[in-house]
């Protein structure tokens, strides 16, 4: 072994003693060292997925933005800074999704935001070792590599082995920048399998983020933080021009969205005939009872007429009493379990349309 390389040895052990903790000195860690609360530490790895045309992209640059800026987003407080934004796959989308951003939020058009749109091999090292000597080192909080599958030049996402190699590469950038480093990527033909290729890639990033085809913005994974609550968006068109033709020139911008009311699945069966008795009952013996504890401007019925009707369907007829109630009970507890019917001091009324 030559001198240089013993000095390498000497320094490297040297480097390896000096971050060595004694279990007396290792306290909690109280204040989390973020990016943005609840969803990017600083200095870490993620992956925000999801299936073309989801809008993915818009919610990465949207939140870019916002780090970029060191503005909240989303009601997430961040910690930002400078942000370097990859895009592999360049040309006028991009540039046009930024403009209408800087349109509808003038307050951050002049966020410390670099594009750099051209596409990188990080399956190699040459790009990586590029990138970390272009950027000055802990100047920058934020890369995203804008996509994947358009930076693994002649590696394989499906093969671990590669897949090992991109994030080498991204923990390069990671380690010599500071910078956080976030990888948009594309999930498979079946959405509900999350992001594709090889689970090395899973494995190595310390968040998640699906942004799902249904308007979600979803934290699938966190190492080390609590997971943050589903986000909803939706995205709205903006003009921002006219091209050589005079025809008008669009881009679109995130905006917070509401969550989609929860969908009533169609009853059938005996909870049906159960549901239709009641209707009957509703309608022949209904009325509205005034209290707290009932539906406001609503007709409740009392639970023995409900139970007649059911005997009229069929549900409870041509049984022993005794089998009869009980049939009764079964579709009664279960239309409850099912938030349809609501019942109270003998009384029962239908939840459809309730706030």
């Amino acid at each position: 072994m030559n001198v240089i390389n013993l000095n390498r040895n000497a320094n490297r052990a040297s480097e390896i003693e000096g971050r060595m903790l004694k279990l007396a000195d290792i306290g909690p860690v109280l204040n989390l060292n973020y990016l943005v609360k609840g969803w990017l530490s600083r200095r870490g790895l993620s992956m925000l997925y999801g299936p073309s045309n989801a809008g993915k992209t818009f919610v990465a640059l949207d939140l870019a933005m916002h780090v970029a800026a060191n503005k909240p987003w989303r009601g997430c407080k961040v910690n930002g800074g400078p942000v370097l934004y990859i895009a592999a796959e360049g040309g006028a989308g991009v540039r046009n999704r930024l403009a209408a951003f800087k349109r509808e939020h003038p307050e951050m058009a002049s966020a410390d935001f670099v594009l750099l749109p051209i596409g990188l091999d990080l399956h190699g090292q040459l790009d990586a070792l590029a990138v970390c000597e272009a950027l000055p080192g802990d100047a920058f909080a934020l890369t995203v590599i804008d996509t994947l599958a358009r930076s693994m030049g002649a590696g394989d996402e499906n093969t671990a082995k590669d897949a090992a190699m991109f994030v080498r590469n991204c923990d390069l950038i990671r380690e010599v920048t500071g910078a956080h480093v976030m990888v948009v990527h594309h999930t498979g033909k079946d959405e509900d399998r999350g992001a594709r290729g090889s689970s090395a890639l899973r494995a190595a990033v310390d968040t998640e983020i699906n942004v799902t085809s249904e308007g979600e913005i979803v934290c699938k994974k966190q190492r080390d933080m609590a997971y943050a609550d589903t986000l909803h968006f939706t995205l709205r068109s903006v003009t921002l021009g006219v091209d050589e033709d005079g025809d008008p020139v669009t881009s679109a911008v995130v905006e917070t969205a509401e969550p989609p009311k929860p969908k009533r699945k169609p009853l059938s069966g005996k909870n049906e005939v159960a549901m239709q008795a009641l209707y009957d009952a509703l309608r022949d013996h209904g009325e509205v009872k005034s209290g707290d504890l009932y539906p406001h401007n609503r007709k409740v019925v009392h639970i023995d007429h409900w139970r007649e009707a059911c005997g009229v369907h069929g549900l409870t007829s041509g049984v022993a009493d005794s089998s009869a109630r009980m049939a009764f009970k079964r579709a009664k507890d279960k239309l409850m379990d099912l938030n349809e019917v609501r019942e109270f001091g003998e009384y029962v009324w239908r939840v459809q349309d309730e706030d």
